[in-house]
């Protein structure tokens, strides 16, 4: 393995403490030292984000642990979704596969091992689009399974899977409309994956995850999941710029070693059933989360 082994990919901002601590998790990897890390640096929005960037830039220069380091530093911002479109895209046409992280996630040791090992497997699978390092805290999932679409968590994918990305968010919309998917798109009407959408379209958000989810959907691709988290998202303390109401992502890691299991090349019904169930809890307790908030102040205003 330790001659094929995918790049690495580390997408960065104005985050010191969070670089730090993604940085060293994955510095503890097994494979960390038979690994080429490429980083990209984007520039920064304003003159109050400069002193950050430079911060983190001036630290990037010293990570050691790996093969070797690649930094590109962007003079201008790109924002996230366009950062990640183009570092994604480039690495991945150099070197035909690829392992994306974000300057927010702390990793198993194995995650490399894992990644690595599933993206050689997989590799000439073409219903398999990507390998995820994440999952949801839902009891009773497999070792390993297959979700349809893709996802964002600390993955892993190959050229011909990101050829399938579509960056025209209107475009997936129209399909998924005319196609009669939005039901299935969104799991059974139980997160509300088409607002996403639409809100990228109207530029509410920049978001080129939901566009990756929805392009893998269409194609009708599948995604491998760890059946516990090789993966925790340490970005919900308000210092990130896309974090949500409710943190599901700060799982506790799995640190036993994942085994290998060759499964069938086939969605996980019960699984996919286990996230319905997950997201109408979640969707439930993000509603109340709010109605709470939007009371509290409606009663300091009376």
């Amino acid at each position: 393995m330790k001659q094929c082994l995918a790049p690495i990919v580390l997408f960065v901002y104005n985050r010191l403490w969070h670089t730090q601590q993604t940085v060293e998790a994955l510095q503890k990897n097994e494979l960390a030292t038979d690994s080429d890390l490429f980083i990209f640096s984007d520039g920064a929005k304003n003159t109050e984000d400069q002193y950050k960037v430079d911060e983190v830039r001036q630290y990037l220069k010293a990570i050691a642990g790996f093969k070797s380091v690649a930094i590109e530093e962007s003079q201008q911002n790109k924002g996230l979704a366009n950062s990640i479109i183009y570092g994604v895209t480039k690495i991945v046409n150099k070197f035909g596969k690829i392992i994306v992280l974000e300057d927010d996630l702390v990793t198993s040791r194995y995650l490399l091992k894992y990644l690595n090992k599933y993206l050689e497997h997989y590799a000439e699978i073409d219903e398999v689009i990507s390998i995820h390092g994440f999952t949801y805290p839902i009891e009773n999932l497999p070792e390993v399974y297959f979700i349809k679409g893709a996802d964002c968590l600390a993955w892993a994918t190959w050229k011909r899977g990101w050829d399938l990305f579509e960056s025209d968010g209107q475009k997936l919309l129209a399909l998924l409309t005319e196609k009669n998917l939005v039901k299935e798109f969104e799991f059974n009407n139980s997160y509300p994956y088409m607002q996403m959408l639409r809100d990228q379209i109207a530029g509410k958000n920049s978001s080129w995850a939901i566009r990756w989810y929805a392009s893998a959907f269409l194609a009708n691709k599948l995604t491998l999941y760890p059946g516990k988290t090789l993966v925790k998202h340490i970005g919900f303390d308000n210092s990130g710029t896309h974090c949500g109401d409710v943190d599901i992502y700060n799982s506790i890691i799995d640190e036993s070693e994942p085994l290998f299991n060759e499964i069938k090349t086939i969605e996980n019904l019960e699984a996919r059933q286990n996230f319905e169930i997950f997201f109408k809890k979640l969707t439930r307790r993000s509603l109340f989360a709010r109605i709470k908030s939007k009371l509290k102040r409606v009663l300091r205003l009376n």
